[in-house]
């Protein structure tokens, strides 16, 4: 108490002063006297200062009101001490009586204990005279204590005392300027007053004037809208006057101008009907064409299979001879190979010899003209061209090749020309070396063709350029051979190379750069029209020009020269140059380039000119001619001809090339010489030599199908659409088609066989095809059976590199002169209800008119007609009929076998009947009949209660159940609704469900009604109703939509709102008012809202229910903490589990298969089924594991702190309601809720944005709980945490306060943290009690918050004992004789506890409590524990042991013993269990009782007190003993309760317990007989007694029952007493005295 006072004493000053002199409080009490005098003298001893200063004054001012407001501070100050020192004067007061009152008391106690001593040293009692001086030294120690106490508050009193009147003092020297402050606070307010009256009338004054500006406003207005109703009266007149007027001239313009649109409506329908025809034609030929492909396409699977079926036949057949079948055929191929090379070497022998001699016959008519002119001198040695001809021929008979390729030149001596003997000599070089190179490039190169041809027009055609150079006697310039070894032709490198540098030093002094308006040109100077110069298909000999004309496209003005043209074009090409001079910027000047060919051989190369601002070309290109051969149809459908007519169609051979080439039309299983292809290619129709890729592929492919040795398999041709397309190319290119004449050299007839007796070619089936020209060959078909007949052709050519080309030729013989060309009508996919036509062409084959009936069968001609339906077919022409189709919904069940319900197909067969003909003409009409509907789901919509604060979504299902797509559009839409996406628009695929949105968002409270109309691309409308009830409600959020920031993972972001009340009227004229629907308005008052939180949310909102009044706003605070769902971190935990016991087991199986088989069986039974109990708790279900994993463990924690650091970021986004009601949160009664209506509720969206926290914890697994465990109090444990920064950047940090009394504290707190580096934080735990404490460090950083949650228990200790009830009961025992019982400490703690066990006899506080008898307290008032002592001193009870350590989770055996020296039935004892020294952790009492002899009887009510006095009972002799013997009573009460009279109520019952105590002395009794005599007239008075007699063993008890009934003649008011005698005989004999009082009960 005194140790308290000192510290609320010295607390004091410090908790009210904060002033910086806190620890003299009279230093601030003297100050503020002086302070005061100051005030005073300030404000009376200045005047005439202030009235001459201003600025002083002003000055002295302000320093007065600081000064007032430090006085006023003071004032208050000591005031509030005034009442600390009274309070704290008036507590030790109270204390200091209090004290005094003990003093007394110990006093008395004193002098009692005194006077005991005298008492118990005059009886000698020496034990009772140790307890009394013990606790007469115990009363001195307190009395001591006592009166130092009471000094110690007397001087704090005093000194407090002297304060008190301190501060009195002070209070009455600043009585002047407290009375002076609260006059200039009256003053102040009463100044307040008066100007806030002033301001009222100023207010009330400009609200007067206000008013009346507003009235004259008003009438201002008024006089306007007078004037201006004027005005307008007059311009609408003026107006009518001018529309009359303007109406007449608009009658005629519009007139003109209809008839302008009609005459322009004409023209587009006609347009547009040219249009239509033309697509109608493509799309029938394309038709064509697609039907025309698959039949080549099956011809083709057909030729193939078929081939394969005879290879397959003939090799079976060879392996039936017993021959190799692979061997045979891969001779008979390259038999066919040899074959065809020999042919088509011969073929082009003899179309070479055809050509020498037509060159021969020109060169004579040259010769013949050239004679009149005089002849060159020719060089000597140099052969003629006459002579190198007939060489050549003569060569050419002898059987020798005249190969030699243009592209491999022979080298040639300079200055040397090969005389005729070296030409032989090189020309067989030639063919030796092209006779070993591959027979396909003979069979196939166009070079090689084309090369051999140009040979001899080169020399033929040449001419010097200088008369007489070519003459034989000329004699050239003869170069040394010196000179000649000196420099090569063309220079030597060196010359080359200062050629090259001076050519570019002098174009760089040429070249300058151009540069206009700040631009630099950079580009090509001029642009060439055309910008490729191309001379296509050239004859030798002739001269070609072509004019370009050459743009300046620079900035400004430019020149241009020309540089010359490549070496390889320089003796073909000759250009035509005029230099223009300077060229303005667009200006343009022409070029002539002239072609004089003298090789056939193609040509690349470019004309070169130079600018001033760079070098340009031109390229040029010269092409010979080629052949390009194609046929205008690949299939030839004859259609359905009567058996015995003939039908001749035309196929047409064209070339586009310009080459000519022999032809010749054959079938296609036949051979013949001009076949000379080594296997059968079916290329393109359209196929150009041009294209050396192409023809490098064809060669490739080629070869590898002769290495494969299979036959190729026809390719694809293109269709006529190519064809044409090449033909308008030629003539854009400027090569006119010729005419189709052609040379006949040829006439044959193919003679038909029986299986082509259909099918035969006219005439014209071979001959020469010239270049650009045409020939028509005819295809006969004679039918001769009935049935489809086809056949096919090819095309071979004498040019090898012609391909061939095939066509194919189908007809059908039919007995029936009417058919139809289309017997399948195909409508595709048709709606119901929609009208569908097609045209249906009849053919007939009679050469008379015939009648024709059309007919549709007799289900459809409700949906289907046939126009006309009777009508005449000319002879041999056509009849064309109008199908009409238009389905009706009942055509399912109208159509019947002839419609398909699943598949909705129809397939209606049509007849046409001809007249005398029995056997009708037949097709069928196909259609897919679908519907045109589009099904909006739900038929309905009802968005309910909607506030005009918010917009509902809802979604509808749009459904289309037609086969074809169709558009659709939601139109006439009402502002308040609109449906997404692409605004209500779109096409909708077949069979489709398109899912749209339908938002509504109400403007005012009403009741909406409306219809949602969607319209399809037919025309066709669905609606779909919707009703709706707008809602005003009386509440308002400030923002219905909250976006938090990015917020970490156990961190908190914080957004606040208002909950606004702006209902303030129910004038629903003025304004709008709250409401719902058309209902009545919401009544004006306080209103309160509830915001209903989702389950489960990391969101908080405070408060959560509310009251606003009409005008206010409430402020709520809405909270997003993210944390981690719980499910996803068992889950991780659980996975860690199974982790660590898959390793576990597979360890235990690796011990295991290490270990000797040897062994006993015995341990690895046991190893196999520890693994299956492991095995089975790890498959357990997740469920049981969850259960037993709780949030506190390792395992948890870990996983958080796993998912914690790899966690990615999360978007979740809430709708939270709020639900407004009437009335005020107060006025409810209890826990009754308010009536919350549900249309007026409000909604609040969230976004709440969850990222990884910037700081994690890196140290002992990432766990944010750091548990110090148990730490005894007084002692301090240290945990380490390491966190880690894992953000891109540096961060500062800031911790929380913890408590400053608390046990946890931060030793080292870090500033700054820098990007991922790690910092150890160290955290100390100091319990100072038993506690368990827990705590929160905040680690605070700009970019979240990291939570470390600090936990410890503070132990002092904790052990149970195995006694219940804390009571140790030792029985009877014989006297002199002792008897051990044990009982066991267990430890719970986790920590080693120090104990001690004492016994309350042994110590002296014991002794205090019998300084009055017992005996003389009533039995409630007893409170003593320590009962009857040995006589010898000895204690009766002994603890082994009596102190010791218990360790951890250890239990310790304790033994007591009983050892009583006399007979007593009230031994007792206390034992104390004593911790650390300190602490009492039990008490348990000890009973025991003893007696002389072995029997015992327990039971009856108490008839001594429980105390027995210390004197010795003299001992009796054995002899006398049973003389000294008396009866020993015992009383048994029994009370009989009879609350009811009418029912019987169940007997009055006790027990007497009858025992022998076990003993070691030797007795010749070993029971213990007992016998109640009186049996008969106990029972007389209703008493039962079982049994009346028996036996007991030693260590045995034995109850004896006694019931009573209370007998008829028994009086209530008068208690039954009776007696009997119990007799017990064991080594003595006793008697003991029963007496019976029964009595009845009749309340309880």
């Amino acid at each position: 108490m005194e140790e308290d006072n000192k510290k609320l004493l010295d607390d004091k000053p410090l908790m009210e002063d904060d002033t910086e002199e806190l620890e003299d409080p009279e230093l601030v009490l003297d100050c503020v006297p002086r302070e005061a005098e100051q005030k005073a003298g300030l404000g009376s001893s200045c005047p005439g200062i202030e009235q001459s200063k201003d600025k002083q004054k002003q000055r002295l001012t302000a320093q007065e009101k600081r000064q007032a407001c430090l006085l006023r501070r003071d004032l208050s100050h000591l005031d509030q001490l005034h009442e600390e020192k009274n309070l704290f004067i008036q507590k030790t007061r109270e204390e200091l009586r209090a004290c005094r009152r003990r003093m007394e008391l110990l006093i008395k106690q004193q002098e009692s204990v005194a006077a005991e001593i005298a008492a118990e040293r005059a009886a000698n009692n020496m034990a009772a005279m140790g307890r009394l001086e013990a606790a007469s030294q115990r009363l001195c120690s307190e009395l001591k204590n006592e009166r130092d106490l009471q000094a110690q508050m007397m001087v704090v009193l005093q000194q407090s005392e002297s304060s008190l009147w301190q501060i009195e003092v002070q209070e009455g020297q600043l009585e002047d300027a407290r009375k002076s402050a609260q006059e200039e606070a009256a003053a102040a307010r009463r100044g307040l007053q008066e100007r806030a009256a002033k301001q009222l009338h100023r207010e009330m004054e400009a609200s007067g004037k206000a008013e009346g500006n507003r009235l004259l406003r008003a009438r201002r207005c008024v006089h306007l809208q007078k004037e201006l109703g004027l005005r307008q009266q007059k311009l609408v007149e003026e107006a009518q006057k001018n529309h009359r007027k303007a109406l007449r001239f608009l009658k005629a313009s519009l007139g003109r101008i209809r008839e302008q649109e009609q005459k322009e409506e004409l023209e587009t329908r006609e347009h547009m009907r040219r249009r239509m025809d033309a697509v109608l034609a493509l799309k029938n030929s394309i038709s064509a064409n697609r039907e025309t492909l698959r039949k080549f396409q099956a011809w083709g699977q057909a030729k193939t299979e078929l081939a394969e079926q005879k290879a397959q036949a003939e090799k079976k057949a060879i392996l039936a001879q017993g021959g190799d079948a692979f061997k045979h055929l891969c001779h008979q191929r390259r038999r066919q190979e040899l074959e065809a090379q020999n042919r088509a070497f011969e073929e082009e022998q003899k179309r070479r010899k055809q050509e020498i001699v037509s060159r021969l016959l020109k060169e004579e008519a040259m010769e013949d003209r050239r004679r009149a002119r005089p002849e060159p001198p020719r060089p000597a040695g140099q052969r003629s061209l006459r002579d190198q001809t007939w060489s050549y021929v003569a060569t050419f008979c002898d059987g020798q090749s005249t190969e030699a390729p243009l592209c491999c030149p022979l080298p040639d001596v300079p200055g040397q020309r090969p005389g005729p003997a070296q030409e032989q000599i090189k020309l067989q070089e030639t063919r030796s070396r092209f006779c070993q190179s591959s027979p396909l490039l003979t069979a196939i190169s166009s070079e090689s063709v084309q090369g051999d041809g140009s040979l001899g027009g080169e020399d033929t055609l040449a001419w010097p350029e200088i008369p007489g150079l070519w003459n034989e006697d000329y004699k050239p310039f003869q170069v040394s051979k010196e000179d000649v070894d000196q420099k090569p032709v063309g220079g030597t490198k060196m010359d080359k190379d200062i050629l090259a540098r001076t050519m570019q030093r002098l174009r760089s002094g040429v070249i300058h750069k151009q540069v206009a308006s700040g631009r630099e040109f950079r580009g090509c100077p001029f642009n060439s029209k055309p910008k490729f110069i191309h001379f296509k298909d050239f004859d030798v000999g002739k001269v070609y020009k072509k004019k370009i004309t050459l743009i300046n496209a620079t900035y400004t003005i430019n020149y241009c020269k020309l540089v010359g043209v490549d070496e390889s074009l320089q003796d073909f090409i000759h250009v035509d140059f005029d230099p223009p001079g300077p060229l303005s910027a667009g200006m343009s000047c022409e070029v002539l380039v002239t072609f004089k060919p003298m090789i056939n051989k193609d040509l690349e190369g470019s004309v070169s000119f130079l600018a001033q601002t760079g070098g340009f070309s031109v390229p040029l290109k010269c092409s010979t001619k080629k052949c390009s051969l194609s046929l205008d149809k690949e299939l030839i459908d004859f259609g359905s001809y009567t058996v015995g007519e003939t039908a001749i169609r035309t196929i047409t051979l064209t070339n586009t090339g310009g080459l000519g080439t022999k032809f010749r039309f054959l079938l296609a299983s036949e051979t013949c010489e001009m076949d000379t292809s080594q296997s059968v290619l079916k290329l393109s129709s359209t196929f150009t030599y041009e294209d050396k890729s192409l023809y490098d592929k064809f060669t490739t492919s080629f070869s590898e199908h002769q290495m494969e040795g299979n036959e190729s398999s026809p390719t694809d041709v293109p269709s006529q659409k190519e064809s044409g397309k090449l033909d308008v190319k030629e003539q854009e290119e400027g090569h006119p088609i010729e005419s189709e004449g052609v040379t006949l050299t040829t006439i044959m007839t193919i003679p038909p066989n029986e299986e082509q007796m259909e099918f035969s070619l006219g005439e014209t089936t071979e001959g020469d095809i010239g270049p650009f020209s045409s020939i028509k060959v005819p295809v006969i078909f004679t039918p001769i059976v009935p049935g489809t007949v086809q056949n096919s052709f090819k095309v071979v050519f004498k040019n090898q590199q012609c391909p061939t080309l095939y066509f194919k030729v189908v007809g059908v013989a039919i007995d029936v002169p009417v058919w139809v060309p289309k017997p399948n009508v195909d409508l595709k996919i048709c709606m119901y209800d929609r009208l569908y036509q097609d045209s249906i062409l009849v053919h007939t084959r009679s050469k008379a008119a015939l009648r024709l009936k059309f007919e549709v069968c007799k289900e459809l001609r409700g949906h289907m007609e046939l126009l006309p339906e009777t009508g005449y077919i000319q002879a041999l022409s056509s009849y064309s009929v109008q199908l009409k189709f238009l389905p009706r919904h009942s055509l399912p069940e109208d159509a019947g076998k002839y419609f398909d319900k699943e598949t909705r197909v129809l397939e209606a067969p049509m007849t046409i009947r001809v007249a005398d003909q029995i056997k009708p003409v037949g097709f069928t009409v196909h259609a897919i009949v679908t519907t045109s509907d589009l099904e909006l789901s739900p038929a309905g919509l009802d968005f309910g209660y909607c506030t005009i604060y918010e917009a509902i979504r809802t979604q509808i299902s749009l459904c289309n159940h037609s086969l074809l797509p169709q558009e659709f559009g939601f139109v006439g839409l009402p502002k308040f609704v609109d449906i997404q996406p692409n605004d209500g628009f779109g096409t909708i695929l077949p069979l489709e469900t398109l899912q749209l949105d339908v938002i509504f968002q109400p403007t005012k409270a009403k009741e909406y009604n409306f219809e949602l109309i969607c319209k399809s691309e037919i025309n066709r409308c669905f609606k779909l109703a919707c009703r709706a009830v707008g809602v005003y409600p009386p509440l308002e959020l400030s923002h219905n939509q909250i976006k938090f920031a990015a917020t970490s993972l156990y961190d908190t972001s914080v957004a606040t709102l208002y909950v606004i009340n702006s209902h303030l009227s129910m004038n629903s004229l003025t304004h709008s008012v709250p409401r719902i629907g058309s209902e009545d308005a919401f009544p004006v008052g306080p209103t309160s809202f509830e915001f209903l939180l989702p389950p489960d949310s990391p969101i908080t909102i405070s408060p959560l229910v509310g009251t606003v009044w009409p005008g206010k706003r409430c402020l709520v605070r809405v909270a997003f903490r993210p944390v981690l769902p719980s499910e996803l971190i068992h889950q991780e935990a659980f996975q860690a589990l199974s982790r660590k016991a898959e390793v576990k087991s597979s360890q235990k199986e690796t011990v295991t298969q290490r270990k000797d088989q040897r062994r006993p069986s015995f341990s690895m039974l046991r190893l196999q089924n520890q693994d299956q109990l492991l095995r089975a708790s790890a498959s357990q279900p997740p469920e049981l594991q969850k259960e037993d994993l709780a949030s506190s463990s390792q395992e948890y924690q870990s996983a958080q702190a796993s998912l914690t650091r790899s966690f990615q970021g999360k978007f979740d986004k809430f709708v939270v309601p709020c639900v407004v009601a009437s009335g005020d949160t107060k006025d409810r009664k209890g826990t009754e809720p308010l009536s919350f209506s549900p249309h007026n509720t409000l909604y609040l969206e969230l976004w709440c944005p969850a990222v990884a926290p910037s700081i994690v914890v890196t140290s002992d697994k990432g766990k944010t709980i750091i548990n110090f465990g148990d730490i005894a109090a007084g002692h301090r444990g240290i945990k380490k945490v390491s966190i880690q920064n894992i953000s891109p950047e540096d961060l500062d940090l800031e911790y929380s306060v913890l408590n400053p009394d608390g046990p946890f504290v931060l030793l080292n707190p870090t500033i700054r943290l820098p990007s991922g580096e790690t910092q150890v934080l160290d955290l100390s735990f100091s319990p100072r009690e038993s506690v368990v404490a827990q705590e929160t460090l905040d680690i605070i950083t700009k970019k979240g918050t990291l939570s470390l949650a600090l936990m410890g228990t503070g132990v002092a200790s904790t052990i149970t004992c195995s006694i219940e009830g804390d009571v140790l009961n030792m029985g009877y025992v014989i006297a002199r004789e002792s008897v051990s019982l044990g009982f066991k400490l267990q430890n719970n703690s986790s920590l080693p506890i120090k104990f001690s066990m004492q016994l309350d006899s042994l110590s002296s506080r014991s002794r205090d409590q019998h300084r009055l008898p017992q005996f003389l307290a009533s039995p409630d008032q007893r409170t003593e524990v320590v009962g009857t002592q040995n006589y010898s001193g000895q204690s009766v009870f002994s603890v082994v042991p009596v102190e010791g350590v218990m360790e951890p989770g250890k239990a310790q055996d304790f033994t007591v013993t009983f050892s009583p020296d006399h007979e007593s039935l009230y031994f007792s004892d206390r034992l104390q269990v004593v911790l650390f020294e300190k602490k009492v952790s039990h008490h348990i009492l000890l009973k025991g009782a003893a007696r002389e002899h072995m029997m015992f009887v327990e039971g009856g009510d108490p008839l001594d007190v429980p105390v027995e006095s210390l004197t010795v009972i003299p001992a009796f002799d054995l002899e006398h003993r049973e003389e000294a013997e008396e009866l020993k009573p015992i009383l048994v009460t029994l009370d009989y309760a009879q609350l009811d009279p009418e029912t019987q109520a169940p007997p009055a019952t006790r027990e007497l317990q009858v025992g022998c105590i076990r003993t070691t002395q030797l007795s010749t009794k070993k029971t213990v007989e007992f016998s109640m005599d009186n049996i008969a007239a106990l029972q007389h008075k209703g008493f039962t007694i079982e049994p009346s007699r028996g036996s007991v063993e030693r260590g045995q008890t034995k109850a004896i029952s006694i019931s009573w009934t209370p007998p008829i003649d028994f009086d209530p008011d008068h208690p039954l007493l009776t007696s009997a005698l119990l007799q017990l005989r064991g080594d003595v004999k006793e008697t003991y005295k029963v007496l019976f009082v029964a009595q009845v009960v009749t309340g309880p």
